[in-house]
């Protein structure tokens, strides 16, 4: 039946119209035949009359196709409606008049009431329809009595039934509208949500990608670049030193080359790829120790076991961090870096004997970073330091 304007997309309507009101004009077009019919065989009203009444009902049905069709199909409620319906009376009664059984077109008349006004005017117009028949009734056979017995109940039991079904059938129609536009509502979120969720999922791998190039390929070129200046200066005093140096620089250039093919193809970083946690992470404080020369050393405790490959590559993030602001701003002897396999978790605590710092420097990505790769395995990031008195790295993270 019909709807508040604009409450569903014209889309909707659209749709509506192609699947609903096909149906509609099946059964009016059922409806006009029937009582075309019904007047046709009805021979106590003579064939003039019957002629006109055909008449008029083609008249009601071209009226329909013309007009109240398109306002049926718009569902819009208003004023068009109400001169369909006027329109329709006008072809209606001289009908009935003419032969009573044209009374029979009230089963379409009815229903489009219905579906072009709202529910009270709608009621009205039934009622002035089945008035109109029993009005014409009695100006035809001058007994008014008779109508009490004849068309009278009739009329009654038409309006009675067109006013519950007709009430029943807009409220049904209203509620599936209201239905169809939640569920569009409802796609649209969920599509927002999909959106959002997208640009969440890129930004979260853009963090990912500067982290993995923060901690390999920028920190490795770094080295790089140290051991060729220490080579530079010892080409003129030590040789085999500044060799010892390139032979360092280009093992560093190697792995790092080897990590951005990693990146690149989304793999496990090369160092769990080819090795255990433990082993990767005696491997990044020896180079550190060969860099450098302060005294490096690992220890495990518990008992060793593979990880969530998520895990081991946070926990190898934070030792190279952690590794690398050694190397560039503690000014240590010595560094230690404890793996503790507990049950459900591990942790991990780099500890040095450096300087120290009171408030971290601004501008730094390394400590931020550090927190937000914990933060993506759910882990616990705690970071202790005094001037003077060196630096521990502690990250707590469970095996899930």
């Amino acid at each position: 039946m019909a709807r508040p304007r604009g409450a569903v997309s014209p889309e909707t309507g659209r749709g509506a119209w192609q699947r609903r009101y096909p149906l509609w004009d099946l059964y009016f077009g059922l409806a006009a035949v029937a009582t075309t019919v019904f007047v046709l065989t009805d021979l106590s009203r003579p064939g003039s009359d019957r002629a006109r009444a055909v008449v008029l009902l083609a008249a009601l049905v071209g009226w329909y196709l013309v007009w109240g069709r398109r306002v049926a199909r718009d569902e819009v409620e208003g004023w068009r409606g109400g001169v369909y319906l006027g329109v329709a009376l006008l072809l209606y009664v001289p009908a009935v008049a003419s032969v009573s059984a044209a009374s029979f077109v009230l089963l379409a008349l009815c229903a489009q009431a219905y579906m072009m006004l709202p529910a009270l005017p709608a009621t009205g117009a039934v009622v002035l329809f089945n008035l109109a028949g029993v009005v014409v009734f009695v100006l035809r056979t001058g007994e008014p009595r008779d109508a009490l017995t004849g068309p009278g109940p009739v009329a009654l039991v038409v309006v009675l039934i067109s006013a519950v079904v007709g009430t029943w059938a807009r409220q049904v129609t209203r509620q599936n509208e209201e239905r169809a536009v939640l569920i569009e509502e409802l796609d649209a979120s969920r599509a927002e949500v999909a959106r959002l969720s997208h640009e969440a999922g890129v930004a979260a791998e853009r963090q990912r990608l500067a982290g993995d190039i923060h901690d390999t390929i920028a920190q490795g070129l770094t080295s790089v670049v140290l051991l060729l200046q220490a080579a530079e200066t010892e080409l003129d005093r030590d040789l085999t030193q500044a060799r010892r140096h390139l032979r360092t620089a280009t093992g560093m250039a190697r792995d790092n080359l080897a990590e951005a093919r990693a990146l690149v193809g989304a793999l496990t970083p090369v160092a769990l790829a080819e090795s255990s946690l433990a082993d990767a992470t005696r491997r990044l404080v020896d180079r550190l120790g060969t860099e450098t020369g302060l005294v490096g050393r690992v220890v495990v405790a518990g008992e060793p076991r593979a990880l969530p490959t998520r895990v081991e590559v946070v926990l190898l993030r934070v030792v190279q961090e952690a590794l690398a602001n050694v190397r560039k701003h503690a000014d240590a002897t010595s560094v230690t870096v404890r793996l503790t396999y507990r049950p459900g978790g591990v942790l991990l605590v780099v500890t040095d004997d450096g300087r120290g710092f009171g408030t971290p420097a601004a501008g730094g990505y390394g400590l931020g970073a550090m927190s937000a790769r914990v933060a993506q395995v759910s882990g616990r990031l705690a970071v202790e330091s005094r001037s003077g008195a060196g630096t521990t790295v502690q990250v707590e993270v469970a095996d899930g």
